[in-house]
């Protein structure tokens, strides 16, 4: 996996945690799914990358 890719899909991932987190704590619904949402992204693209991978070898 190329590193700016990883850095992409780990900098959604965490930007969603963060994002769940800050919902959670204000009671706010919209911006938790949100950040459920930027994790999913981060997710996905952290295993289309993989994949990627696997077909280089």
């Amino acid at each position: 996996m190329a590193a700016d890719d990883k850095i992409d899909a780990k900098s959604d991932q965490l930007k969603g945690k963060v994002k769940e987190g800050v919902g959670r704590a204000t009671d706010d619904r919209d911006l938790e799914a949100e950040g459920h949402g930027d994790q999913a992204k981060g997710n996905l693209k952290q295993a289309g990358e993989k994949i990627k991978d696997v077909f280089k070898s």
